[in-house]
Formats: C-alpha cells, structure tokens, sequence
C-alpha cells in the first residue's frame, strides 16, 4: 500500500458520506435517475458512479484495484468542485443535491 492510496482513501471517506445502504436505495428513486449527464445510454454518469461507490465501500481495502482508486479520486474531485456550486436557496429538493447524492454525498448530513 502506497501513501498515496493511503490519501485517496481518506479522502474518499471525507467524501463519500452515504452508506451503501443509503446509496443503494437512493439510486432506486426517480429522483437521483432524473439528474445528471448522460453519455449516450440512458444511466447518468452520477448514477453510474453511484453504484460503483457502492461496490467500493463493500469491498476490503486489500481487494481495490488501481480502477478502484482512480474512481474513488475522481469521486472525491467531483464532490469538492460540485459542493462549492451550493445554490443560495434551499437545496434539499434541489437537483444539486440529488447530482451530489448520486455521488455519495448528501450536503444535509
């Protein structure tokens, strides 16, 4: 284990403050399907990603692979980028929120 993967995994945790429980049922809402980018298919990247974090929270840290930490860095760089866009009126209901949510992230935790 490299200090580097050491870091990204503790940023990661900074990050990503949803259980895979937690994201596992919000990924099923229509709610977190309505936001997002879409690259062609009909599953945004937020929503894909989502259930790759799932993946990564349900695994021992031995078992991450190097895709595993490249995902979990850009994780944590879109949550930093995407919180610091906070909207100035409410934003439970707020597609912010849902895009982060898709992430991992739930801003009202």
């Amino acid at each position: 284990m490299s200090d580097d993967d050491a870091k990204t995994r503790e940023d990661f945790r900074d990050a990503v403050n949803m259980t895979p429980a937690e994201l596992k049922t919000w990924l099923e809402t229509d709610d977190s399907r309505a936001v997002g980018q879409k690259d062609g298919g009909s599953e945004s990247v937020g929503h894909e990603s989502g259930r790759h974090i799932i993946r990564i929270l349900e695994k021992n840290k031995s078992n991450l692979t190097s895709d595993d930490y490249a995902h979990m860095r850009k994780v944590v760089g879109y949550v930093h980028r995407h919180r610091a866009q906070r909207p100035e009126h409410d934003v439970e209901h707020s597609r912010w929120r849902y895009s982060l949510m898709n992430w991992g992230h739930d801003p009202q935790k």
